[in-house]
């Protein structure tokens, strides 16, 4: 792994965050994956999940910024971002599949069930309906296909849960998503322990999601 920085960057003041994004995102370093020995080029970008809406409009700027760079080792063009919300995607998803009735959708019949279903049944329908290796992933896949980028930037992350856990998402992508990095924007932290090795603590209150081939992003150098 990258040494870690001296200052916990992921709690400095969003100004100082975007900078130190922006100049990771763009050096050679990362864009071209060096140093990674053998690990998977994912990265973790946490934030607090009350910062949600702030984060929205950070990713919007280091698109926005990454974009117009002028990058040496990319030939002197901006750093392509694409850009997959899980929340999104899981509509989409819904709403291309044909439903119980006539003319409608499957993203139909789970707005006209959702109040009549305690949230346990909504879960385990929502699972089924939204199945990570069957639909998710080959979703994510084809967009990577037809996409021209540098960075795949991934969010969305507490819009899913439940029914979509970040860990199982970062594990089945790695046959998908390895020959460009992937930045996970997260709500929540990204811990590591010697006791309890790494986990992805969603809102910082959820504790099972144990993770640990991913850098944190705030902890990575230029």
């Amino acid at each position: 792994m990258t040494p870690k920085l001296s200052q916990k960057i992921s709690q400095a003041p969003l100004a100082q965050r975007f900078e130190h994004l922006l100049a990771v995102m763009s050096s050679e370093r990362f864009l071209h994956m060096r140093g990674l020995n053998n690990d998977l080029p994912f990265y973790i970008c946490e934030f607090p999940a009350s910062q949600a809406t702030d984060i929205e409009r950070l990713q919007r700027q280091l698109i926005n910024t990454l974009q117009g760079l002028s990058v040496p080792s990319l030939g002197g063009r901006g750093v392509k971002v694409l850009e997959i919300n899980l929340y999104d995607l899981c509509i989409a998803l819904l709403q291309a599949r044909e439903g119980s009735s006539d003319g409608t959708s499957l993203w139909d019949d789970i707005l006209r069930v959702e109040t009549e279903v305690d949230k346990d049944n909504l879960l385990e329908l929502l699972q089924n309906v939204l199945g990570i290796e069957d639909y998710l992933i080959p979703a994510i896949a084809e967009r990577l296909r037809g996409g021209d980028y540098d960075v795949l930037f991934l969010c969305g992350i507490g819009e899913v849960f439940p029914y979509i856990r970040s860990h199982n998402v970062l594990n089945n992508l790695q046959s998908t998503a390895k020959d460009k990095p992937t930045v996970l924007f997260f709500p929540g932290e990204y811990r590591h322990s010697l006791a309890q090795g790494a986990s992805l603590e969603l809102f910082g209150l959820l504790h099972d999601d144990k993770y640990y081939r991913a850098f944190n992003i705030f902890e990575t150098q230029a």
